[in-house]
């Protein structure tokens, strides 16, 4: 659905908008993936948690995991904002 006419200022201020809020959720899941990632590995290095050493597996498993889904959905919404409304930001 490409739009042949030209976007009014609100359609545009809309998509700004949008872009921001895409870029603002790709750093909520790679904060996640720091999160993650460092205290897996503070978990599996302390001797003292050596009890919940497969939570530390575990969350260092995960961590990446979260980065490829927020990475894999950061550049499918820019990709379907730049076809549908030849929008570049």
């Amino acid at each position: 659905m490409k739009t042949d006419t030209k976007l009014s200022l609100t359609d545009l201020l809309a998509l700004d908008r949008t872009r921001l809020a895409n870029e603002r959720t790709f750093l909520a899941y790679f904060r996640t993936f720091i999160v993650f990632i460092s205290s897996g590995l503070a978990i599996v290095k302390l001797d003292i948690l050596e009890d919940i050493k497969w939570l530390g597996i575990l969350l260092t498993i995960v961590g990446p995991v979260m980065l490829v889904i927020g990475t894999i959905r950061f550049f499918y919404v820019k990709r379907h904002l730049k076809k549908l409304y030849n929008y570049d930001g």
